[in-house]
């Protein structure tokens, strides 16, 4: 019998490692610059900066391995917007640009609009929502992207650490149900979702197949450290 996706990903790491690699930043409160592709983005306090793990989605959008060309793409968890800037130049349709973080969403569109100003086609849809619950009833994506903050040991008591980071594996579970229910996929529709072993990528991936969802690992690394990280990609299962 064929071994299911999720018994064929590690369980996560013991509480110590997972903190060990999750050092608190002191600098979340402070307004800061961040620079990728010789793109620098603005960013104000609260927004967090990017890591290795969400530039392993951006390059992908820039190499076209996560294809966006004339496609409809939502950047769940936006954050500052560099998803929203490589999707930009990539020649998506339109880009909504999500976080539950209004100054996310405004940094990401400030950031879209200082970088991109008369040089793509591309239109950005800011919008400030708890995952999907605000789109207006009949949006359709072609693509989707997120970088859940599933890790599975609380790092940090700041709410806002919280948030970007340490929610834990439940949040799969509304991503996808939210997907389904609102019937927010275009048909071959194909949803990405990065996600390391200090979270429980056995549970993410258990959530997404209880909400119809069949997935598969696009691209694994090793950071050398015990960390590994999976981008798996997900499409809606059609025999159901």
């Amino acid at each position: 019998m064929e071994r299911s996706l999720a018994d064929q990903l590690p369980p996560p790491l013991p509480e110590e490692q997972i903190l060990a690699v999750n050092p608190p930043r002191n600098d979340l409160h402070t307004t800061r610059s961040y620079t990728w592709n010789g793109w620098d983005f603005q960013v104000p306090p609260g927004v967090f900066l990017p890591g290795g793990t969400s530039r392993m989605i951006h390059q992908r959008l820039l190499d076209d391995d996560i294809d966006v060309r004339g496609k409809r793409y939502a950047a769940m968890g936006v954050g500052l917007g560099v998803e929203a800037v490589a999707a930009g130049v990539r020649g998506a349709a339109e880009v909504h640009a999500i976080d539950v973080h209004a100054p996310s969403v405004e940094a990401a569109a400030r950031n879209f609009a200082r970088l991109l100003d008369g040089r793509t086609d591309t239109r950005l849809v800011p919008v400030v929502s708890d995952m999907f619950t605000d789109l207006p009833d009949g949006t359709r994506f072609d693509t989707v992207t997120f970088n859940p903050p599933a890790v599975s040991r609380p790092t940090s008591t700041d709410p806002d650490v919280v948030r970007n980071v340490c929610v834990g594996a439940p949040i799969a579970a509304a991503f996808f149900a939210q997907l389904r229910d609102r019937a927010l996929l275009a048909p071959g529709a194909d949803v990405y979702l990065i996600a390391s072993n200090t979270a429980d990528l056995r549970a993410i991936v258990t959530h997404a197949e209880k909400s119809g969802f069949l997935g598969e690992v696009h691209y694994r690394h090793d950071w050398g450290d015990g960390v590994l990280t999976y981008l798996l990609r997900f499409r809606e299962d059609a025999r159901r």
